[in-house]
């Protein structure tokens, strides 16, 4: 046995023996290649890496699917919200596709994070879906700002122009999801008739980030 096929065999022995909560089956290969997965835990899982391992001429080849889904709780719902990505609750299942796979692939779960921070798994993915949750905070923290410095002094259109520009400005730096949505809304926003209807729409997305960036910055920081 090669020495990464025995890692890869102790991270999958270590992680059963931890009692992760999710269960893949059902593994469907092929052109349109899916499994189901399965949160059979007490609280929701918020996100995880599947691992597809096959093998081809003597070599192993794996690769790895990682879903993060802890905005969803304020996310669900929305128009646009793709439930691929957001959270499983507890004894939910779930259809997930894959990339084509060969047949005889194996799926398996490597790394689960659960919704009060606890993760099981491999440290390197678990180590990789907190440094992307670290990242979006400092986004959404960004957008944050720019509502708290903005609002307060400017109105209607004179609003939008400020926040326009400190958008358009974060989203050359940061092309991250929460600052180049901030900017499509402020920009979506110039459509309002008038500086009343201007200012609700962008206190009411104001909010919405604000509890994004709530959620981010309780979700980024893991628990022991």
């Amino acid at each position: 046995m090669s020495l990464k096929i025995f890692c890869l065999a102790l991270i999958s022995a270590v992680f059963a023996a931890a009692e992760s909560p999710l269960t893949v089956s059902d593994v469907v290969t092929g052109p349109s290649s899916h499994v189901k997965l399965t949160n059979t835990g007490a609280q929701p899982v918020t996100a995880w890496s599947l691992a597809a391992t096959s093998t081809s001429d003597g070599r192993t080849h794996r690769e790895v699917y990682s879903s993060d889904g802890y905005l969803s709780e304020v996310t669900h719902g929305l128009p646009g919200a793709n439930e691929r990505l957001e959270r499983l609750m507890p004894g939910e299942s779930r259809q997930l596709p894959l990339d084509p796979l060969p047949p005889g692939t194996t799926v398996e779960v490597v790394a689960a994070v659960l919704a009060d921070g606890t993760a099981l798994g491999d440290e390197q993915a678990i180590a990789a879906i907190f440094a992307h949750r670290a990242k979006e905070r400092d986004a959404l923290k960004a957008v944050v700002d720019a509502f708290n410095d903005v609002l307060p002094a400017r109105h209607g259109a004179e609003a939008l122009t400020a926040l326009r520009e400190r958008f358009a400005a974060l989203a050359q730096r940061d092309e991250s999801i929460p600052c180049r949505a901030a900017l499509e809304a402020v920009q979506t926003f110039q459509q309002k008739a008038g500086a009343e209807e201007i200012d609700n729409s962008l206190r009411t997305y104001a909010a919405f980030v604000q509890k994004e960036y709530a959620l981010a910055e309780r979700h980024s920081k893991r628990s022991k």
